[in-house]
């Protein structure tokens, strides 16, 4: 393999294109010619200029964002929109409804909880381990946002289809999943992604939130923790994980002007998970954890007949050049990662070893 490179199928920091890896390698001691890396000029600076406005371009065009919708870059992680959201978004007296499908939905339920919000969990999929997506869903009409996570990197679930919410606004967290499909943006009042499972490297999170969202925002919040505040200056307010936001943009290039937009990756997409989900249901060696109806196209989950033919299975796999299939601590497992930037190569090359590793072991 070039440099040595093997297949990464890691959940996330996770994946990135090859060609995006190797322009950063040729950019990074003189960046546009300024003779300085991208990790040393100035956030105020023309050419930083250039990169941030371009991913926002970017971003808009492959999303088909109108000028309502405002793409701003914070730290934090997504992590950190499970309290912003609410405090900027759910004005006192009014209430949000949640879908829990897994640890990241939960999460973003006990910060809202812990700013004492009124909030209601209006559908869960804990009772079966959260194997599933409770696609038959009502709302609250009064609700002034719906949150769901839009794709479980731990459970291997995802929306196949977006809630009909009847007007009320979407927040959703699609930190493994954005970019990866089409979809009518209209209905969503926030995006929010951090960047390290499908769009570039750990450090930034992508905050697409639409303008009647930001009418929301009382004035007496810190100022690093209002939506504003970026999006008054263009994500400027204080320095920006720059270099994060640099790779984002050509990872966004690689995305619109390599592959062909998200049309393109979304087919391409199909087609990895489906080779992958087919090799899992031919026998009874592989079994997929989430439901078929709700099955993740980014992110894998199966167990092996036993735990000690798991471990095997992930140290084999490793010696073979198959990184990152250990599933997350809280589940065990395996899993298989494959955002965007896991190429059809890769796929073959882990269902081959797994066709091979059940002659051994079945």
């Amino acid at each position: 393999m070039k440099y040595n490179r093997i297949y990464n199928f890691n959940a996330g920091p996770a994946a990135l294109p090859l060609s995006v890896l190797e322009e950063v390698k040729e950019s990074f001691l003189n960046f546009a010619g300024s003779g300085m890396s991208i990790t040393e000029i100035s956030h105020r600076s023309k050419t930083f200029d250039e990169v941030i406005n371009d991913a926002v371009l970017r971003t808009k065009r492959l999303l088909k964002l109108d000028d309502r919708y405002h793409v701003l870059f914070l730290q934090g992680g997504a992590s950190l929109q499970f309290a912003m959201v609410p405090m900027n978004c759910l004005p006192d007296g009014k209430s949000a409804d949640y879908v829990e499908t897994g640890t990241w939905s939960t999460k973003a339920i006990k910060e809202a909880q812990i700013l004492g919000k009124n909030i209601n969990i209006v559908a869960s999929s804990k009772d079966k381990n959260f194997s599933y997506i409770p696609y038959d869903v009502k709302f609250n009409n009064e609700s002034t946002y719906v949150h769901i996570t839009s794709n479980n990197t731990i459970k291997g679930t995802q929306w196949a289809r977006f809630p009909d919410t009847k007007g009320i606004p979407i927040v959703a967290d699609m930190s493994s999943d954005i970019m990866s499909r089409v979809f009518d943006p209209k209905p969503f009042g926030i995006i929010y992604a951090g960047a390290q499972k499908n769009i570039g490297p750990a450090g930034v999170c992508m905050v697409i939130i639409r303008e009647d969202m930001l009418k929301l925002i009382p004035d007496n919040l810190p100022t690093m923790l209002k939506y504003t505040t970026f999006s008054n200056s263009n994500s400027l307010y204080n320095t920006p994980p720059s270099f994060s936001i640099y790779i984002i943009q050509l990872v966004l290039k690689w995305l619109e002007e390599t592959i062909g937009g998200i049309d393109k990756i979304e087919a391409i997409n199909k087609e990895k998970a489906g080779l992958l989900y087919q090799t899992i249901d031919s026998g009874d060696f592989y079994k997929a954890t989430a439901k078929q109806d709700s099955r993740s196209l980014m992110n894998v989950t199966f167990r092996l007949p036993s735990e000690e033919l798991e471990a095997k299975f992930i140290q084999e796999a490793t010696k073979n050049g198959l990184g990152g299939l250990k599933g997350h601590r809280s589940v065990g497992g395996c899993r298989a990662s494959i955002y965007n930037a896991t190429n059809m190569e890769g796929i073959r090359a882990l269902t081959d070893f797994m066709k091979n590793f059940e002659q051994k072991n079945g």
